[in-house]
């Protein structure tokens, strides 16, 4: 949930004002779960759009933590991603000024043009040389739900969370990448492994939407039986989250996987 931008202490509020100048009016975002505060400011230099989260009482918590990885892998992805311009801490509180991007979530649906794009980004990204910075590897974070991490760690600069939502068309169809809460270090293929379900739920049947991540050389990396346990592992682990966690997008999710995982085993048995 939300919180709204008056519950910020009056020393954040002033110095976000003192970069911005006064703030004509406020627009919150229409999507996201990684902040406490996600909205755009309406300025008389033009629009920012801020992030802002709490910490707990004796650390960070996962938002304040979202938001510092952002910070850290955003120099590294310049033209992939709004620039970050400015970062204030103060009174237990993060927050973020980024460049604000017009545009529009993209469109994943079959015979879309914003695929090209999702494609185009995808490539460059997997280009990006993955940073120091980026200190979050995804054998580390699915460690617990994998028997064998061994073919999820690489050196490849992943972002793991590709959904339209967080692909934003601007005019001229560029894209921008947007939210990298969870920006990892890990083995090239689990990008587009990861892009699956989303393609799935935009209407691709599952193999179809295998067939369109095939176009990137890393898919060919991982064994077909690991990624059908993959698939399975990740079905399940979104499942029993699903059962605590009240998040629509949650279960939605833990049936995307479901889906692909069933096309995979029934692939697997004939």
């Amino acid at each position: 949930m939300r919180s709204d931008r008056t519950d910020l202490p009056e020393d954040l509020r002033d110095r976000i004002e003192a970069r911005t100048g006064p703030i004509d009016a406020v627009t919150p975002a229409p999507a996201g779960n990684h902040a406490d505060i996600a909205a755009t400011l309406h300025t008389a230099g033009g629009r920012i759009f801020v992030k802002a989260a709490r910490k707990l009482p004796d650390r960070d918590g996962p938002e304040v933590t979202s938001l510092r990885r952002e910070a850290a892998v955003n120099p590294h992805v310049a033209g992939l991603a709004p620039r970050l311009r400015w970062r204030i801490e103060t009174e237990g509180w993060l927050a973020l000024g980024f460049e604000h991007v017009e545009g529009r979530p993209a469109d994943f649906s079959p015979d879309s043009p914003d695929l090209a794009a999702l494609a185009d980004t995808i490539h460059a990204l997997q280009a990006v040389p993955c940073p120091d910075a980026v200190r979050l590897t995804v054998e580390r974070r699915w460690r617990r739900e994998l028997e064998d991490t061994a073919p999820v760690v690489g050196d490849t600069l992943l972002h793991t969370d590709l959904n339209e939502d967080n692909v934003i068309i601007a005019s001229g169809g560029r894209a921008y990448v947007v939210d990298w809460a969870f920006a990892s270090r890990g083995a090239a293929w689990v990008e587009p492994a990861l892009v699956v379900p989303w393609l799935i739920r935009a209407g691709h049947s599952p193999r179809a939407a295998e067939e369109w991540v095939a176009q990137f050389p890393s898919w060919a990396e991982v064994d077909p039986d690991y990624l059908t346990r993959w698939a399975m592992t990740h079905a399940e682990v979104w499942r029993k989250r699903s059962e605590t966690d009240p998040a629509g997008w949650v279960a939605l999710y833990a049936g995307l996987f479901q889906h692909w995982a069933d096309h995979r085993s029934k692939a697997r048995r004939r």
